[in-house]
Formats: C-alpha cells, sequence, structure tokens
C-alpha cells in the first residue's frame, strides 16, 4: 500500500469514527438542513488541519513542556461539550422558529476539534505515523486529511438532515436532541475519569 493511501485510509477512519464534532454535525444537520451545517462542517475541518499542521511543527512538544496549558485544553474541551449538549437539550423543536440561524458555526466547528481529545489524538498518532518530522510529508498528509475530513464530517451532516426528515414534530426532535446532548455529556464524564 502507498503511503497516500495509507494516510487516506487513517484519515478516513479517524475523520467518519463518532465523536463530539460528529455528534453535532448530525443534530445540526437534523436541525438545520445540511446547507446549513456546512459552515460547522468547514469550520472543523479547517480546525483539524490547523491543529494537524501545528502539531506536526511542534506544538504537541510544548504543550508536554506546559502541562498546565494541556489541562486548560482539556477542561475548556470539557466544557465546550458541556455547553453543546446544554444547546441541543434546551432546543424546543420547532424547525420554523426565529432561532434557525442558530446552526453550529464555522467558529464553533474549529474550536471543537481544537477542545476535542479525539482530534488531539488523531493529529498526535497521524504524525507520529506518517510524517517522520518531514515537513513535506506533514503538508502531503494535511491535503490528504482535509478533504476527507469535510467529507466524513459531511456525511453526519447529512445523515442528520435525512432523519430531520422524519422528525418534523417539535416533540420527536426534541427527542432526538435530547439524546444527542446525552451522548456529548457522557463524552464529556469519559473525560473527567
Amino acid at each position: 500500500m502507498s503511503l497516500s493511501i495509507s494516510m487516506a485510509a487513517f484519515a478516513l477512519a479517524a475523520s467518519i469514527s463518532p465523536g463530539p464534532v460528529n455528534i453535532v454535525a448530525l443534530g445540526s444537520g437534523a436541525r438545520h438542513g445540511l446547507r446549513a451545517s456546512l459552515r460547522h462542517v468547514t469550520g472543523a475541518t479547517l480546525g483539524f488541519c490547523l491543529l494537524l499542521l501545528l502539531v506536526g511543527l511542534g506544538l504537541h512538544e510544548l504543550l508536554l513542556r506546559w502541562p498546565l496549558l494541556g489541562q486548560a485544553l482539556h477542561l475548556g474541551g470539557v466544557g465546550f461539550l458541556l455547553y453543546m449538549a446544554w444547546k441541543l437539550a434546551s432546543d424546543d423543536g420547532q424547525l420554523g422558529s426565529p432561532d434557525q440561524h442558530d446552526a453550529p458555526t464555522a467558529w464553533q466547528g474549529a474550536a471543537m476539534q481544537w477542545l476535542n481529545p479525539k482530534a488531539w489524538l488523531a493529529a498526535v498518532a497521524g504524525v507520529g505515523a506518517y510524517t517522520g518530522g518531514e515537513h513535506q510529508l506533514l503538508w502531503l498528509f494535511t491535503w490528504i486529511y482535509g478533504p476527507i475530513c469535510f467529507v466524513s464530517v459531511a456525511c453526519w451532516a447529512w445523515a442528520g438532515s435525512v432523519i430531520g426528515q422524519y422528525l418534523r414534530q417539535p416533540r420527536y426532535l426534541q427527542l432526538f436532541n435530547r439524546g444527542l446532548a446525552v451522548l456529548l455529556v457522557g463524552s464529556a464524564v469519559y473525560l473527567l475519569v
């Protein structure tokens, strides 16, 4: 298997597997549709690609030297997951409500990646496995990872938009969003233990 194909397989496995970013994309797709959710998808993709590049350029070593900064990122991630869970749980389920513009933003998608331990693990493991400290390989890995990440997170948003067609009654959408909120809270609790 060529290095590029191996990089692509890693990117697909890491990007499409369930995690906080994908759960939010699923909920956003169900609530706001695919088109509105693409802001979150784009932000999550760009945020991860920047994280991947900076980890490859030495950010991970900096966090190892300053463990309090790493701990602050960790606790910030837990807090952000709880915030997003609260937003999902408190959603009223009204599809035509005035807060429809409240779909997750690109900034929220990027922040979720930076505060997401799954993203950090993928970045550190991917850089360690595929770049060997070579900047040319880091850039190649990032260019391969970007489109795969975008399509993977977009698939979750698309799946949410399909599910959302069956959740036209506010009560059903509320139940769906609360289920996703429970998953996010579970992720946050898991990170604390």
